[in-house]
């Protein structure tokens, strides 16, 4: 007689009714390969989303505030004191204090335009230099404010935002004066030396007793 095999299986016959019946391993591969594309998906724009949101929270972080204090102060004390030194000492190919004394008598009409010439260039070259550094940096950055705002209204005004045969605009001191009044109006920031000079000042002063009681 023909020996019988065992009965197979329900869901694993080939032929059966039940043989297209997935299996639980089946669905567990079949959840896994969707959870994988759904990853490989939406993956671009869940980092997107995570580095916006990590941009907005730098707006409001003191290191976002104390970094942009400090580019605008490096900016603010570049410029001026390139052109500070130019009108006090000759320095970086400048003019001097002879020819910028006749313009501001006779093209800014401050007169005596010695005065204001030194005046200017004290104000640039030191209070740049100031604001770079960051001692007394609100007062100084104020000093340059009104600075450009002379500037403006004495010679730039009259030739336009950018400038005319007559000489140049005034898009530039409106640039410098805004900046200016950014760091006197927040000061200087962390990264100072008033700061670490604080610092400093904080650590060598002496513990006060309390009183009893």
């Amino acid at each position: 007689m023909r020996e019988r095999g065992p009965p197979a299986r329900l869901g694993v016959h080939p032929d059966g009714p039940l043989a297209r019946i997935p299996s639980r391993e089946n669905e567990k591969t079949g959840r896994n390969e969707l959870t994988q594309l759904e990853e490989v998906t939406t993956a671009p724009g869940s980092r997107a989303g995570s580095a916006l949101a990590r941009l907005r929270a730098t707006k409001d972080a003191p290191l976002s505030r104390d970094v942009a204090l400090l580019a605008a102060r490096v900016a603010l004390a570049w410029i001026f004191v390139y052109h500070g030194a130019a009108t006090l000492f000759g320095a970086f190919g400048g003019t001097g204090i002879h020819p910028q004394a006749v313009y501001f008598a006779h093209v800014a009409h401050l007169r005596p335009g010695t005065f204001f010439a030194v005046l200017g260039g004290i104000i640039e070259c030191f209070g740049g230099a100031a604001v770079g550094l960051g001692v007394l940096g609100r007062l100084a950055a104020a000093a340059l404010f009104g600075d450009m705002v002379i500037a403006m209204i004495t010679v730039t005004f009259g030739h336009g935002i950018t400038g005319n045969s007559a000489g140049s605009g005034y898009e530039l001191n409106v640039a410098l004066a805004a900046l200016a009044l950014v760091v006197a109006i927040m000061g200087t920031g962390r990264f100072s030396l008033d700061v670490f000079l604080g610092h400093l000042i904080k650590r060598e002063e002496p513990a006060m007793p309390r009183p009893p009681g």
